[in-house]
């Protein structure tokens, strides 16, 4: 049985878990987000997975 993660959902789980213990780390957290959403739209890497 193998298992496969796939980042976004890691990254927000962790991401989650983090605002629930330091609630001040959601500004960082959703613009960093952002950030990185905006950066592959703009380079077109949105057809890249990680297994």
């Amino acid at each position: 049985m193998s298992l496969h993660l796939s980042i976004v959902p890691l990254t927000s789980l962790i991401a989650g878990i983090l605002i629930l213990i330091m609630p001040r780390l959601l500004n960082y957290i959703v613009a960093l987000y952002l950030i990185v959403i905006g950066l592959i739209g703009l380079f077109g890497m949105g057809n890249i997975r990680f297994h």
